[in-house]
């Protein structure tokens, strides 16, 4: 058994008071992502187990049943490099007129739980680290949508996160943004 912990999830948020901010717990058996728990600043606990199902304060997680891109509301995050920002807002550029909404919290497990939840349609993000993810994978897949990341070409890795009936569609739009997919 080996635990994944990120105790401080969108730490630039927290040192401003934006709560966008969380403690992810991730929890692999047999090195396969088991167990998922979230605990974020809105004080809301997101738990997801492999093959059992997820949910957020006792109610079942369910994501997006949206169908069509252009009515999605996309998920998404920045990097702390300069650099890396300006890659990821020219992707941005690319997508945002292809979709109806971006949203951006500070906090991939935040948004990775919003995306089991279904409050956003989809999440991508470059550069996440292991325990960025450890948890809200589990608590994606565990809901019943796909989590997938895809190696780039630069060594970076595409994180995305959407309903099964989205993925085609969002894969597509990072691709012509792009991204390999």
């Amino acid at each position: 058994m080996r635990w994944v912990l990120d105790p401080l999830d969108g730490t630039a948020n927290y040192v401003r008071g934006y709560p966008g901010f969380g403690v992810s717990i991730g929890i692999e058996v047999d090195d396969r992502p088991s167990v998922g728990v979230v605990v974020d600043a809105l004080d809301r606990t997101t738990v997801g187990v492999a093959g059992r199902g997820a949910e957020r304060d006792g109610v079942r997680a369910r994501p997006s049943a949206r169908t069509a891109l252009a009515d999605s509301v996309v998920a998404t995050g920045f990097g702390y490099d300069a650099g890396m920002r300006v890659r990821e807002a020219e992707t941005l550029g690319r997508l945002v007129d292809r979709i109806a909404d971006i949203r951006r919290s500070g906090s991939a497990a935040m948004d990775l739980c919003a995306v089991a939840c279904g409050e956003v349609d989809a999440y991508y993000e470059l550069h996440l680290a292991p325990w960025d993810t450890a948890a809200g994978a589990v608590i994606v897949t565990a809901a019943g949508a796909v989590f997938r990341q895809i190696d780039q070409p630069d060594g970076e890795v595409l994180t995305v996160a959407v309903p099964t009936q989205l993925l085609e569609p969002v894969l597509g739009v990072l691709g012509d943004a792009g991204l390999s997919v």
